[in-house]
């Protein structure tokens, strides 16, 4: 059985315990979080798609660890005018063990 979730302006397709990496959602590592924003549950029969969101459809996760993702290199140039200008960035991310998915 998986299901389509939608979190953090991203859909993911998530199966029981798969691990995710999500935009970051304030919960302590250990703490479980309810994703109601389900947007379709396939698997066992046809699959139950909503209109955007599926009533009564929720997944359960586990908090792994707040993390933060890979630096991202912002680089401006304009040619001829000597302007250049770098940045960096690392996206804060939570990372989450799919528990249960009820439809």
């Amino acid at each position: 059985m998986y299901a389509i979730i939608k979190t953090g302006g991203k859909q993911y397709k998530v199966a029981t315990n798969d691990v995710i990496k999500v935009e970051k959602i304030a919960a302590q590592a250990g703490d479980t979080v309810k994703l109601e924003e389900v947007l379709m549950v396939a698997g066992d029969g046809a699959p139950k798609v909503g209109a955007p969101l599926l009533k009564g459809a929720f997944v359960n996760a586990e908090v792994l660890e707040q993390a933060k993702g890979d630096k991202v290199i912002v680089f401006k140039k304009k040619r001829r005018h000597n302007y250049r200008r770098k940045n960096g960035h690392r996206q804060n991310l939570t990372v989450l063990r799919i528990k249960d998915i009820t439809a």
